[in-house]
């Protein structure tokens, strides 16, 4: 990497240089650009790009693309790609592959700072800047220098007149090395950069006036960053907050270690720098940004000592040991005690500042005296801070300061030495106009006496730090109703507070937004007033070590959005204005074993907080139930968020419709029972009686099927778990008794008798009232007697099915190992002992590979599910578990598995309304099969099929069948096809409408009873038997004598029965009428869906029916389509 120096001065003639010295160093495609010290580079490459952009580009580079990309807040590489994406404007479609994909990852747990490239992108981009020559202009804030070709970006060739321009940059105002220093550093780490290049004079030798122009671009860009701070004074506005904190940077908080950092934003609302409606929205965007680093403080006390001495509009002066300017300045520090400022300097000085930090070092564990007359000409004061200072607390000596907003004393004492300033008795008019209040170990009670606290009608931020300030909260109870933030934290003595005051504390705190209480060890409840809190926003618990439980009666506001309680302490040094928790860097580090306390709180309950999306819970070692119901968090990780609980045992997670990852962690918890409900709205607690405490339990209903990826990792590795896991319709409806009504079958349904339930079971076929008039009995021929129901309610291991979608689709094609992969289908596969699926819009069929532990299947009412309901490749289990198949109403099935299996544990057989069903099952073992039934499949050709390993002449033992029972089958040849069907423990046969039947099984009745047969009797008669065998019997004699079905089929249907529900017609329309009416009905009427069944089932009921000079026939489709099919024809 070659390196070459500019020598400029300013951000314009920078932009030149670098811009010439591009042009000229052709061979150099990647350049990498330092600027003054590592400072001001943002606004040379903004100012290249705004050149480059206008008419001042040169010939060489107008018809370049130009790219600018500032990722100086960096967040991961896919964010990188997608500001790419947005400088070359691709289109929403394009934009909506980072969403789908970012869902993705939400569903996978990846951390956002972990998202990696998205490899369509990169290919569009590639694709995009081929057809272009481009110039790339790229701030880094990654701290590694980023490969971009893996984006897309094309290799910069010596051959290709594309080129780069980049530069580390993180969102602060950053002074490091100088540039030969720092090239010394990057020369052997910049792999694929080709130029260095840096500014020959570093920042300590730049004029007051050029550094502050460069100051003055550096707030332009930040404006750029932030399209809120637009307005007509931004400018200034953004340039006074940098010199604000490189003013406190340099004076206040290096000498209080940096205790009062935090309050910037406070400081400038307070000090007039930012004014207006969105102040506060305008100081939190600026408090990253105004952030000075440096590397080391002798080259920032250069600057900042230069500033002061030598820049004719300093506007702060730092009075210490060193010698001063006599003038006027708007924010001053005071650092040291002995020097002595006379007092008309003092009143030159005061005269207009709006800011004082006074910061004295301890003598003798002793604070020092103020100065006197410090304050007499402080008439404009917005912003007051004394650190370890001494003054008479009956009569502060900022009485005067009637403009005062924020005053914050830390470690001050009360001299008592002084006597009472002359109108010590007036009115503390300054408590008026106070904003913030904080109190840091010092002990006034003045000034939180009930009638100072009457005055501060304005006080929007009170914090009290440490000695008695938890009593202090008896005195705020009706009082203060305008405060938004209240830290009352690390008390140092033991709190005595009543019962009233617990409850009553915060009823008319309707504003609070924050509330601190972190380091109250002696607070057992949580002030039962809290609910009353509408707009809390922030709760913090931390180092609450004496809190039994986190509940309140009425449950926390459903407002809050932050939560923390951290057993290790409370944090320190954080943003005291912020709504978001403390960052980790601002919390202790793990205490000893030997110093961990014993934490007393067992339960916390956040239900109903419907805005809660940051959690933090750290060293609860008694914690045992934890109930986020209602929340919006979108990744609970107990990696990070809910850390060190080892008695851990309930979740509860119901009502949570943005949850999208469970992390679970290294951490091994006992857990009892987890629940889970990702649909959005009210929600009901499963009753915990119904629990069994010695079994882990995990109860989930999953709106996104995608979450069950977070629920393989469970219960992968738990054998002892059981679960139930429902994914539910979007139909559903939430009620305002507070539970949820859906409107599809649930688990519950398959607890009731079958024999009740027959009737549902059965597709609504349009011409259902014909089959009421087929027998002289009013009852209708869907009452066909029902078999004893197999076992219907749900086994431990259950999964229950009722939605659809291409995502669910997409969930159950999953067979890839990982753990993208491992979701719902594996969990079916590998863990469920139950599935129910139904009335569910899934096209594709169940889950491919082995099935290891099914033993009961239930799927009804899937209308596009097919052709086979199990893949080829569907195994299951070494040795077959399967005991119940219930399938029903399944339009498209042709068959349930199309490849040979053995079903040795298979009992029940249950098939209803399939009318494309040719087949069931290809012929396994099937040793233990109770019941056969089947109902309404028109298309059933045979209920099992030869498997293609089994001889041609091998029979099909069935040691165990009792009971079979089937109806209208039409199409129905046998039940085993071509082969001979034993079934020697035969009870009962019921067959009705199955006019096709050739064969009942060989029962070899010898030792045992006959079975019962109930069919019609040209079905009977037309049965095929085998010859006598070698007892001299006929197989028809092993059966029981024939019981004629009690509904039996008439030679002759009613006229008026079909044409009038057809038609529509009166009785005494004339039989020519109704003909033609009819066939124009059938011709528009045509079904397509599944004709051979529909005509071989109705054609023998109504072949018979004639009109004059015309016979016809009617075919209906039993699906719910209503199809119908029919034709005419004039007799001979």
């Amino acid at each position: 990497m070659e390196r070459r120096y500019i020598v400029v001065r300013n951000v314009s003639d920078a932009a030149m240089k670098l811009l010439d010295l591009i042009l000229r160093k052709r061979d150099k495609k990647v350049i990498y650009f330092h600027g003054w010290s590592g400072f001001g580079v943002t606004p040379v490459l903004r100012s290249i790009v705004q050149n480059l952009s206008s008419m001042k580009s040169p010939a060489e580079l107008s018809h370049h693309t130009l790219i600018y990309i500032d990722c100086s807040e960096w967040k991961s590489r896919r964010s990188l790609q997608r500001k790419i994406a947005e400088e070359l404007k691709f289109d929403q479609t394009t934009m909506d592959i980072f969403d789908k994909q970012d869902e993705e990852d939400d569903f996978n747990g990846v951390e956002q700072s972990s998202r990696d490239l998205i490899m369509d992108v990169s290919i569009m981009i590639d694709k995009t800047l081929k057809e272009h020559n481009f110039m790339i202009f790229f701030l880094n804030g990654s701290g590694e220098e980023v490969d971009l070709t893996n984006f897309g970006v094309p290799f910069f060739s010596a051959v290709v007149n594309n080129r780069m321009v980049w530069s580390f940059k993180k969102r602060s105002l950053a002074i490091t090395q100088s540039g030969y220093e720092q090239y010394s550093i990057l020369k052997t780490q910049l792999r694929n950069t080709h130029l260095f290049v840096y500014d020959y004079l570093d920042i300590q030798e730049l004029s007051n006036s050029e550094f502050s122009d460069l100051l003055h671009e550096e707030a332009a860009s930040i404006i750029a960053r932030h399209p809120c701070i637009l307005g007509m004074d931004a400018l200034t506005m953004v340039k006074d907050c940098c010199l604000y904190q490189m003013f406190l940077y340099y004076s206040f908080h290096r000498a209080t270690e940096f205790a009062w950092v935090a309050h910037a934003s406070n400081y400038w609302i307070c000090d007039g720098i930012i004014k207006g409606d969105r102040a506060e929205e305008i100081s939190n965007a600026l408090h990253e940004e105004t952030r000075w680093e440096c590397d080391t403080y002798d080259l920032f006390d250069h600057v900042c000592k230069d500033w002061i001495k030598n820049h004719q509009d300093a506007s702060f002066l730092v009075i210490n040991d060193t010698v001063y300017k006599k003038k006027p300045y708007r924010w001053v520090a005071l650092t040291s005690k002995n020097l002595k400022v006379p007092d008309q300097d003092m009143k030159t000085i005061m005269d207009k500042a709006s800011s004082l930090f006074v910061a004295f070092k301890m003598t003798d564990d002793t604070p020092s005296r103020l100065p006197d007359g410090l304050f007499k000409h402080c008439n404009n004061l917005g912003v007051l801070v004394l650190f370890c200072c001494a003054f008479n607390f009956a009569s502060p000596p900022f009485l005067q300061c009637h403009e005062l907003r924020f005053l914050g004393l830390d470690r001050c004492t009360n001299d008592l030495t002084r006597e009472e300033a002359e109108g010590c008795c007036m009115d503390w008019v300054f408590l008026h106009s106070l904003w913030v209040l904080d109190l840091r170990y010092t002990d006034w009670d003045e000034i939180l006496a009930e009638g100072k606290i009457d005055l501060m009608v304005n006080l929007g931020e009170l914090s009290i730090k440490g000695l008695k300030c938890w009593q202090y909260i008896s005195q705020l109870q009706t009082r203060l109703s305008n405060l938004q933030r209240l830290r009352i934290i690390r008390p140092m003595q033991k709190a005595k507070i009543s019962d009233d005051t617990s409850r009553n504390s915060f009823v008319d705190k309707t504003k609070l937004e924050v509330l601190d209480l972190s380091g109250n060890s002696d607070m057992k409840k949580l002030p039962t007033s809290l609910s009353n809190a509408s707009q809390l926003q922030v709760l913090i618990l931390d180092g609450c070590d004496g809190l039994e439980n986190v509940e309140v009666p009425h449950g926390l506001p459903s407002s809050l959005t932050s939560f923390s309680l951290d057993s290790y302490g409370p944090a320190s040094h954080y943003k005291t204005s912020s709504t978001e928790l403390p960052p980790e860097s601002s919390r202790p580090e793990r205490p000893s074993d030997q110093d961990m306390k014993d934490i007393k709180t067992s339960k916390i309950s956040l239900q109903g907080c419907k805005q809660l999306r940051n959690l933090f819970l750290r060293g609860l070692s008694n914690l045992m139930e934890l109930d986020l119901s209602g929340s919006a968090l979108k990744v609970l990780d107990f990696g990070s968020m809910v850390v060190d609980v080892p008695r851990l045992k309930r979740l509860f997670l119901l009502g949570c419709g943005h949850l999208r990852a469970i992390k679970w962690g290294s951490s091994v918890h006992n857990w009892e029972l987890i629940c889970i409900d990702t649909r959005s709205g009210t929600w009901t607690q499963p009753l915990l009686a119904q629990h069994d405490p010695c079994r882990f339990q995990v109860h989930a209903v999953l709106a996104d099927v995608r979450l069950a990826w977070s629920l393989w990792t469970l219960i992968n590795k738990r054998s002892e778990l059981g679960f139930h896991i429902h994914v539910p319709s979007s139909s559903y409806t939430i009620v305002d008794c507070g539970t949820i009504q859906q409107p599809e079958a649930t688990s519950n349904e398959m607890t009731e008798p079958a024999v009740n339930k027959l009737q549902r079971h059965c597709l609504a076929r349009q011409y259902g009232d014909v089959l009421t008039k087929m027998g002289d009995a009013p009852t209708p021929m869907e009452a066909f007697p029902n078999p004893e129901p197999p076992r219907a309610s749900p086994l431990d291991r259950h999964v229950e099915i009722t939605g659809g979608g291409h995502i669910l689709d997409s969930e159950l094609q999953r067979r890839l190992p990982g753990p993208r992969f491992d979701g719902l289908a594996a969990l079916m596969k590998y863990h469920a002992k139950s599935l129910h699926v139904h009335d569910a819009s899934i096209s594709v069929s169940m889950p491919r590979g082995r099935w290891d532990m099914l033993r009961w299947c239930r799927v009804e009412r899937c209308p596009s599910l097919g052709p086979t309901l199990f893949p080829l490749d569907v195994y299951v289990g070494h040795i077959n578990v399967l005991e119940v198949i219930w399938v029903s109403e399944l339009a498209m099935a042709r068959c349930l598995w199309s490849k040979g299996r053995d079903f040795r544990s298979l009992q029940h057989l249950c098939l209803r309304s399939c009318p494309r069903l040719q087949y069931a099952l290809p012929f396994g073992a099937c040793a233990s099969l109770k019941t056969i039934d089947v109902v309404h499949c028109g298309d059933l050709r045979h209920v099992f099929v030869a498997s293609f390993n089994r001889p041609d002449d091998a029979g099909m033992l069935f040691p165990v069948l009792a009971t079979i029972y089937m109806h209208d089958l039409p199409m129905l040849k046998g039940i085993c096809e071509g082969k001979k069907m034993f079934a020697p423990k035969l009870q009962a046969v019921r067959i009705r409408g199955c006019f096709g039947l050739r064969r009942l099984p060989v029962v070899e009745g010898v030792g045992w009873a006959r079975p019962t047969v109930e069919m019609e009797k040209d079905v009977w008669d037309a049965l095929e038997w085998d010859d006598i065998d070698m007892y001299g019997r006929h197989q028809r004699s092993y059966y029981q004598p024939l019981l004629h079905s009690r509904y039996y089929r008439r030679r002759r249907l009613l006229r008026g029965t079909v044409l009038r529900y057809v038609n529509e017609r009166d009785d005494d329309d004339d039989g020519m009428d109704a003909a033609r009416r009819l066939r124009t009905d059938a011709v528009l009427r045509s079904c397509d869906v599944c004709p051979r069944g529909c005509v071989a089932l109705l054609q023998r009921f109504f072949m018979a029916a004639t009109v004059p000079a015309f016979a016809f026939s009617v075919y209906a489709c039993p699906a719910r389509h209503g199809g119908l099919r029919g034709c005419m024809a004039p007799l001979p």
